[in-house]
């Protein structure tokens, strides 16, 4: 066995893996070493240009996640969790929102208010958005989406005649009520300005102390006597066990679904669950995998009576937010627009489709039903058991927004504006009228946002089931952090990519700063 030593490790090279191993190799007197699953996605154009995003899902680029049957939800929908350097943000859209203040004060830690969190957001991107509190010289460069799709004009317009006027977003203001063009973090050219485009290649091949190795599959990390030292990976011929080792620390990096597996494999979760499947118990630590949140979305598809546009930067390309109750702080639903019909979860129940239309996709912003990721065995080849739970949050609070979101829906359909746009609603159809009619269409074809989260939760002290603590080391064990979105409390509001990226960004600083001591 083959075995490597770096100051540092880190397990995943996702959102915010790259950020992490990029700045942390900035010091030319740290060595790092990053280990990915999948593929580089250096000059592969599949993976770089983001027009052809939706081309990614359910590919070789794609761990496929099938999720376990669901009581009220939809048993066939798949998470898409990305296999390639760069992780989600190489292979989903690239929606680009800064963490709502009131979410980040919702998580009530310290070091995580929205004031504490903006020299990193900051940090992290550039942009020519007017605002002192913008970033102008970091990696991810940041832009407005041109309004350049008629349809989506109209769409903006026949809001605004229901109540949710045009607004820009990132500004400062948390939006509760409104709609307008994304920003996306991608460059004019098309390109996206993932965490691996943005900090990792410009290094590459430049900085000795930086080791980046792809197609190596973690198995688990290395602990001795309660201790992060290494670890261990199959390696890209998929026949030898290869090993790294960790001189400070090691950082895991793998996303809400692969980062609790690794640790469950390592010996760090559910005491119960692990005997169940014939792993060793190190740490019995009851919030791994637990409090899975995620942004569940539904869908209404039209028809269009006028041709859709045939090119757009990501098809994708406007939001909508409102507050389906008065006295919010924030929005509780959040709409997509797609210029594209989007039939992935409704042709199998024999909605009609076509291939000119559009849709909005209604989602729950701040769910409440929670999930759950479980090992499937010990083999880590096997794929993790994930159990969302959509749709059971006890008091139904979650089928409400949703229905009041499609309701929404089909008022801005409705408005003016959009005349000689809708042919005719194709999903869930006319013929759907009741809360019950629509909530069993909700049900039955609901997707996802591909927004996992919270599977690994940062807490205080005296919370039983935080796995992190606020400086996202691995309560039980020394040497091991998290960073990634499995350590939100709660997922944001927002789509969580940028905030993902900017845990790495803090996860890097605490590891400069030496916050190494641990209370095991």
């Amino acid at each position: 066995m083959t075995v490597r030593e770096f100051d540092y490790v880190i397990v995943g090279g996702g959102s915010a893996g790259c950020v992490v191993a990029a700045r942390l190799s900035e010091d030319p007197d740290v060595s790092v070493c990053l280990l990915e699953a999948g593929p580089s996605d250096v000059g592969d154009e599949k993976i770089l240009r983001l027009t052809d995003w939706m081309f990614l899902l359910e590919s070789g680029y794609d761990w496929d996640y099938l999720v376990e049957p669901q009581e009220r939800g939809n048993s066939f929908l798949r998470h898409s969790r990305a296999r390639v350097l760069g992780g989600c943000s190489s292979h989903n859209s690239c929606i680009a929102f800064w963490p709502l203040p009131e979410d980040l004060l919702a998580w009530d830690l310290p070091g995580w208010s929205f004031d504490e969190c903006l020299p990193l957001l900051q940090r992290m991107e550039t942009t020519d958005s007017p605002g002192e509190h913008r970033g102008r010289s970091g990696p991810v460069h940041v832009r407005t989406v041109p309004a350049k799709d008629p349809c989506g004009v109209a769409l903006l317009a026949a809001a605004a005649q229901a109540g949710l006027p045009t607004v820009e977003f990132n500004t400062g203001r948390t939006v509760v009520n409104g709609a307008g063009w994304f920003q996306i973090n991608a460059s004019p050219d098309g390109t996206r300005s993932s965490s691996s485009h943005a900090y990792l290649h410009p290094v590459l091949g430049s900085r000795p102390n930086l080791t980046v190795v792809t197609d190596a599959w973690a198995s688990r990390v290395l602990l001795s006597d309660r201790r992060a030292t290494g670890v261990e990976y199959l390696a890209a011929d998929r026949v030898h066990r290869l090993t790294v080792s960790a001189r400070r620390e090691v950082v895991v990096s793998c996303g809400a679904i692969d980062t609790p597996k690794l640790l469950m494999l390592s010996g760090i979760g559910p005491a119960a669950h692990l005997r169940d499947v014939g792993v060793d118990v190190v740490v019995d630590s009851p919030g791994v995998g637990a409090n899975l949140d995620d942004h569940v979305e539904g869908l209404v598809m039209w028809e269009a009576a006028a041709p859709m546009v045939t090119e757009s930067t990501q098809w994708w390309e406007i939001g909508l937010f409102a507050a389906t109750r008065p006295g919010l702080d924030r929005p509780d639903l959040m709409m997509h627009y797609g210029s594209v019909p989007f039939d992935l979860n409704t042709v199998r129940w024999g909605y009609p489709t076509t291939e000119n239309g559009f849709c909005l996709t209604p989602n729950v912003t701040r769910g409440r039903s929670r999930g759950t990721v479980r090992l499937r065995s010990r083999d880590f080849r096997d794929k993790a058991r994930v159990d969302p739970r959509y749709f059971t949050d006890p008091d139904g609070e979650d089928e409400r927004v949703m229905l009041a979101g499609l309701r929404l829906a089909r008022t801005i359909a409705a408005q003016p504006a959009l005349t000689g746009w809708i042919a005719r609603e194709l999903a869930p159809g006319p013929e759907a009228v009741t809360d019950d009619e629509l909530l069993d269409y909700a049900r039955k074809t609901h997707n996802t946002v591909y927004h996992p989260s919270c599977t690994a939760r940062m807490g205080r002290d005296d919370d039983p089931l935080a796995v992190v603590d606020t400086a996202l080391r691995v309560r039980g064990v020394r040497g091991l952090r998290i960073a990634d979105a499995s350590v939100m409390p709660s997922l944001t509001t927002v789509n969580p990519n940028l905030t993902t990226m900017m845990i790495g960004e803090r996860c890097a600083e605490l590891l400069s700063l030496g916050s190494t001591t641990h209370q095991v």
